[in-house]
């Protein structure tokens, strides 16, 4: 009987959910009054009927990145991740291009491929053996007789399907569940530069995906993390044990070990306030921004004489010259954030893609970048890093994962309503194709984020966005 009424209970839930979810689709005006110049309703983080809409109308029509093209470097490379709820294969095919395909057999359902990479010449679903090509092309079908008198014909149709768009920027993979509307360059807009800040510095001009991936989970809302990406505020607060222990680590002398990069990142979180104020904080449309102007390599690479950073830059500066070298490390960009789902970090070579379970419950995944043509004791460094910040036992991370789920409780309640946005209002300034806050600290990047939210979900369609 418990059983049976929980039952009941859910799909009555679900039901709400959906009649919520549907009139809201019809009620633009209702959408727009969640959103306000300097705060949002706490709604559009816990309401799981805004939830849904967004899986459709954000994770639905943006640009996704889903990898990186050396995760697929040879035909029959592929890897399996998600683009909001539906699970895709990305592989690369016979002749050589890269496809998009969504992981269920076009039989009875089942994922066709359960490994999370790998090598293949096709796809063979395990419940009952329909193969399919690298391209998605249905190529076998056991006992084909019992389908129908004209079984060829319609198995013709029953290939895997494909996501409509697909395309690539400096060897980054993004797929779009929308057959049309803004094409890769007009969605990364004068934020493709952040890539091409994050790929130049490599001495052979490629990067690429390597050292596995770390994959933890939180008790929160998607954009949270996105949100926490840009703040300037909140490491002085969240991660002062991590700091407090790094300041009292001792000081290594010079040259410095090219690892204590980590050392030296907490103790920066631990900056005085002025000087978070004085960085710099941009933002684009869609929602994208980046944080610069603190990280530079007179900080963070340790002491510029340790011999495996000189080895790194003689190695950049006989593709590239001295003069374009001096120019690639001099740019200094942290945390940039492709709206609605990517995290990167070019100096440190880490890439965090995050994925929307539940209102409430979100994955993120995060790889670690070689760059090609560099010492291999920056690989070893970078990964070094990525255990200290990245890594589930980390120092930084588990901080972070704790104030989202704490996050996620207030914001479920139904009092206050409103969250505030507000710090930094009227104070932004243009800046070329972008907006610059007028301070560090500004949140204007979740209000751009905000702004990309309403374009998303108030356009009745795809071309709608433009």
């Amino acid at each position: 009987m418990a059983f049976a009424e929980a039952a009941s209970a859910a799909c009555l839930r679900r039901s709400t959910f959906v009649a919520a979810s549907q009139m809201l689709q019809h009620d633009m005006q209702g959408l727009r009054s969640l959103v306000r110049p300097d705060r949002v309703h706490h709604s559009v983080y816990s309401d799981p009927a805004l939830f849904e809409l967004e899986l459709d109308r954000i994770f639905g029509r943006a640009w996704l990145l889903l990898g990186h093209s050396s995760q697929v470097a040879r035909p029959g490379d592929f890897v399996t991740t998600r683009m909001g709820r539906l699970p895709v294969i990305v592989s690369r095919d016979a002749s050589g291009s890269v496809r998009v395909l969504i992981n269920r057999c076009t039989h009875r359902g089942a994922l066709v491929c359960h490994e999370a990479s790998g090598h293949s010449r096709h796809f063979v679903c395990p419940y009952h053996g329909w193969g399919f090509e690298l391209d998605g092309r249905l190529t076998g079908v056991p006992v084909p007789q019992g389908y129908g008198a004209e079984p060829q014909r319609s198995f013709a149709e029953l290939g895997l399907r494909a996501v409509p768009r697909v395309d690539l920027y400096r060897g980054f993979i993004f797929a779009s569940l929308a057959s049309s509307g803004p094409g890769l360059a007009d969605f990364l807009g004068p934020l493709a530069s952040s890539f091409d800040d994050l790929v130049d510095r490599a001495p052979d001009g490629e990067v690429e995906v390597a050292g596995g991936v770390f994959k933890h989970t939180y008790e929160g809302n998607w954009k949270l993390v996105l949100e926490n990406h840009l703040d300037g505020v909140h490491p002085n607060h969240v991660h002062i044990s991590s700091v407090h222990v790094a300041r009292d680590a001792p000081d290594p002398g010079q040259p410095e070990k090219y690892s204590d990069i980590s050392i030296r990142q907490m103790r920066q979180n631990g900056a005085p306030q002025p000087v978070w104020e004085a960085i710099g904080m941009w933002t684009s449309d869609w929602g994208h921004g980046y944080m610069g102007d603190y990280h530079s390599d007179g900080r963070l690479v340790v002491g510029l004489n340790n011999p495996v950073f000189a080895d790194y830059r003689q190695r950049l500066e006989q593709r590239v010259g001295a003069d374009e070298a001096q120019r690639i490390l001099g740019v200094t960009r942290w945390n940039t954030i492709v709206y609605p789902n990517v995290s990167f970090m070019s100096q440190f070579r880490q890439l965090r893609i995050v994925h929307p379970l539940a209102v409430n419950r979100t994955v993120v995944y995060t790889y670690n970048l070689r760059l090609k043509g560099a010492p291999e004791q920056m690989f070893r460094d970078t990964v070094a890093f990525s255990n200290v910040v990245n890594g589930t036992a980390s120092w930084v991370l588990t901080d972070d994962l704790e104030v989202y789920g704490r996050v996620q409780q207030g914001l479920s309640a139904a009092q206050p309503e409103w969250v505030n946005l507000s710090r930094g209002v009227g104070t932004d300034v243009p800046d070329g194709e972008l907006l610059r806050g007028g301070t560090g600290t500004s949140e204007i990047f979740i209000r751009r984020q905000f702004d990309a939210w309403l374009r998303y979900m108030c356009a009745e369609s795809a071309e709608d966005m433009a």
